[in-house]
């Protein structure tokens, strides 16, 4: 009999290419939002599995719409992928923000105890959380929380919530740290989407300049698709237990870039500005992370670093731009 898995927050990116993921794998698949409505799941549609895929609506902030799917549907597996996912959009809407991971988390982890179900819970957690920790030596899963952000701050919480229910009602709840992982199904409301947008732009001679905040942040920044497959093999483990998923290298904002616009012969220096209203209050300057406990004990390993990305991306995006050609 094929597993059963709901995935909630399926219509952004990483629910979507979950989606994918697990359809391959046999799933029977129940695509959660708060909203059922069609035009949400463009994602889903550019994938071409939405008519594969079973589509409900749920409000993780009220117990008994959760507790209602769960007994609906009754799931093998729970991943819990919602929540507001920009970090400077956290900045103007806290308590929104922090709600939507703390308590999203916690409800599930009360209903998952209250049906006593043996349900095993994915909970997306952030590289985020590590704040400035990862300076001296990469994050692992060790490395302490210095949240510094109100995203952060909920992503942690939450962390802390599935690592409490976990260990004192043996709960198979888990938490998968990742760093920042990109796709075509990113909006331009992230800084990755928004340079690829702008170099093909400014080479189309649609646009002169892009304005960035601090281009001297270092991240770590992967391929999305590749990223799912690791949280379904998290819950494929016996035992649960808590992954930092990255790439394992970093490099700038600048850096990253420089890249996208050299890709369309561009020169970046001639077309970044910084622009100080586009900083952040409190920003991570480095954020380094070591991905050796999945190679290890999920067999995962990032094949695509921060050139492949950019490349892809662009390609994509491409491709999209010229209505024409299908994929």
């Amino acid at each position: 009999m094929s597993k059963r898995a709901l995935i909630i927050g399926v219509s952004g990116q990483d629910g979507c290419y979950l989606a994918r993921h697990l359809l391959a794998q046999n799933y029977d698949v129940i695509g959660l939002s708060r909203d059922a409505e069609l035009n949400r799941f463009s994602g889903l549609l550019y994938l071409g599995i939405k008519d594969q895929i079973t589509l409900d609506s749920i409000s993780t902030t009220d117990f008994r719409s959760v507790a209602q799917v769960f007994q609906r549907y009754k799931p093998d597996e729970v991943y819990n992928l919602s929540g507001q996912s920009s970090v400077g959009l956290s900045f103007s809407q806290p308590v929104e923000t922090i709600d939507s991971h703390l308590q999203a988390t916690i409800i599930i982890l009360e209903v998952i105890k209250f049906l006593d179900a043996p349900i095993k819970f994915y909970n997306a957690s952030s590289s985020e959380c590590f704040g400035e920790s990862s300076i001296q030596n990469p994050a692992d899963e060790q490395t302490p929380f210095r949240p510094r952000s109100p995203y952060a701050l909920g992503k942690a919480a939450a962390f802390w919530a599935v690592d409490n229910y976990r260990e004192a009602y043996g709960l198979f709840a888990c938490s998968g740290i990742l760093g920042n992982h990109e796709s075509p199904l990113r909006s331009s409301r992230f800084v990755t989407q928004k340079i690829i947008e702008a170099a093909a732009n400014i080479q189309a001679g649609r646009q002169d300049v892009l304005l960035l905040g601090n281009t001297d942040i270092v991240r770590d920044w992967g391929w999305a698709e590749e990223y799912v497959v690791a949280m379904n093999s998290m819950l494929n483990l016996e035992t649960p237990t808590d992954f930092v998923i990255a790439t394992g290298s970093s490099c700038s904002l600048w850096k990253f870039a420089e890249l996208a616009f050299t890709e369309y012969g561009l020169e970046a220096k001639k077309h970044i500005q910084v622009n100080p209203s586009l900083m952040r209050p409190t920003d991570i300057r480095n954020s380094y992370l070591s991905p050796d406990k999945a190679a290890e004990k999920l067999n995962w390993k990032a094949h695509f670093d921060t050139n492949s990305v950019v490349r892809m991306l662009i390609e994509e995006f491409n491709t999209r731009s010229q209505p024409n050609q299908h994929h």
